[in-house]
């Protein structure tokens, strides 16, 4: 299996919402409720500074994506957030490491400064490793900061990484 990153194109939108929608039906990373239309997607993926995906050389398959835009206005506009989503049947593949990876790239060369993911779920141990092998650095713990789709509460760890 053979995987680009790279940005995203109108006719990957509705791979692009699946698999965000995906993570966000699962309700325990993401913060949003509500389901992307394909056209709502369309807005908001149009709305970042970069939307990417993952796609298989072979196949043209969408594995993953992410969003990138930055985590503040103004004085605070050089520091940069993200999202990263991948199909639940690819899990486990390094299809995230890539997403990661490329979109720290990304950040850079869009005149980011800083990456800070502001609510990584404490029991998102797969993301958490993968953010520190990175070069991440955990700046605390937010003591049930996350509502999960159940309705209990999880810790948050915000994290940063200089670009």
């Amino acid at each position: 299996m053979e995987m680009i990153v790279r940005e995203c194109r109108e006719k990957d939108i509705p791979a692009a919402v699946r698999i965000w929608n995906e993570v966000v039906e699962d309700g325990i990373a993401f913060p949003q409720e509500e389901l992307l239309t394909e056209e709502t997607g369309k807005e908001f993926f149009r709305a970042q500074t970069y939307t990417a995906v993952a796609e298989e050389t072979e196949s043209g398959e969408i594995y993953g994506m992410y969003i990138l835009h930055p985590n503040n206005i103004g004085r605070c506009g050089h520091i940069a957030n993200a999202s990263y989503a991948v199909r639940s049947d690819l899990r486990g593949l390094h299809v995230g490491e890539k997403l990661v990876s490329d979109c720290l790239v990304q950040a850079k060369a869009h005149g980011f400064r800083v990456m800070q993911f502001n609510a990584v779920v404490a029991t998102n141990t797969h993301a958490r490793h993968l953010y520190e092998r990175l070069g991440f650095v955990q700046l605390g713990v937010i003591p049930g900061g996350f509502r999960m789709k159940d309705g209990h509460y999880e810790d948050i760890c915000p994290y940063y990484h200089e670009l």
